[in-house]
């Protein structure tokens, strides 16, 4: 196919389209950035027993109004230039000092009131790190950055189905825990609306009630999760980059069932992980405990 050539006629229609005679959103990345990592600091009586570990999400308490001292994802505004894309990755490395996550746009959050400044759109993005290698620090726009603890509840409202229609409702309990500080506890409660024609799916979220967390970020933070729960139990790929580069095949179990939240038959996982991972000829040294086998990603599996 030929490049496109811009016609005469269609310059003349740019040079005399004025933009400013619509009205234009502002446009923000958000970043739900989720790390597998120890629940607390193990006391040394309990040096022969693995750290129990938890699913953690990151977030930072706001410095400027509006939701001053509130806490909420990373994220800011797009500039000039920036792909959306390049503002979630440098907002992120600005807030917390994390540079190089995995990150992926999940959805999009535009309803009319969900910022109390105007009009401004969220490219919320899904983050994946290994927690343990950053120490992450408060930024411009942060008094502080902290991880906490997820834990989420769902509870079933009501299921009707007529025919080729359905509607399903279920509540969802989403409690934020930060260890450092025991009395830190942000929590919320969203609606979840599933309407179904002719086995066509469309879902809304609405948020009942939360208590120290900014804006909609409850809602952004409970559909990324999904996200991951629900990527986690297809091919499962996205788990591992949750993991170190180097890695027992328990501890790559752990971490999906940490996602999942359910225990999985050992055989079972390892015939579905064969073909991602590959042996290394290190073992685990890990205090008290036998030596077990390390593996690492098999690279081409990711790459077809």
């Amino acid at each position: 196919m030929k490049d496109y050539v811009m016609s005469s006629e269609e310059r003349e229609y740019l040079a005399a389209y004025n933009i400013s005679n619509y009205d234009r959103p502002s446009i923000a990345a958000d970043m739900a950035v989720f790390s597998i990592m120890e629940q607390r600091e193990e006391s040394i009586e309990n040096y022969r027993k693995d750290p129990e570990k938890v699913l953690k999400l990151l977030l930072i308490r706001r410095a400027a109004f509006p939701y001053r001292n509130y806490w909420a994802l990373p994220g800011g505004f797009c500039r000039k230039g920036e792909s959306v894309l390049e503002t979630a990755r440098r907002e992120l490395e600005e807030e917390t000092g994390v540079a190089d996550a995995y990150l992926r746009l999940f959805d999009i959050f535009s309803e009319k009131d969900r910022d109390p400044r105007g009009w401004i759109i969220s490219q919320a993005f899904l983050a994946l790190i290994e927690g343990g290698k950053y120490k992450v620090h408060e930024g411009t726009d942060a008094w502080e950055a902290k991880w906490f603890q997820v834990t989420v509840k769902k509870e079933e409202i009501s299921k009707e189905i007529k025919g080729e229609k359905a509607v399903i409702e279920n509540n969802y309990f989403l409690c934020l825990e930060c260890a450092e500080r025991e009395e830190l506890k942000l929590t919320a409660k969203i609606k979840e609306c599933k309407s179904f024609h002719h086995y066509h799916e469309t879902v809304s979220y609405h948020i009942s009630n939360t208590d120290g967390i900014a804006f909609d970020h409850a809602k952004i933070i409970l559909c990324a999760w999904l996200t991951l729960q629900k990527e986690t139990g297809d091919t499962g790929k996205i788990i591992f980059d949750l993991m170190p580069e180097a890695f027992t095949m328990a501890e790559l179990q752990k971490a999906y069932e940490i996602v999942q939240g359910k225990p999985l038959i050992v055989a079972n996982f390892r015939r579905k992980m064969a073909e991602y991972v590959v042996e290394t000829k290190e073992v685990s040294e890990g205090a008290g405990h036998r030596p077990a086998k390390l593996f690492k990603r098999n690279i081409e599996a990711f790459y077809k």
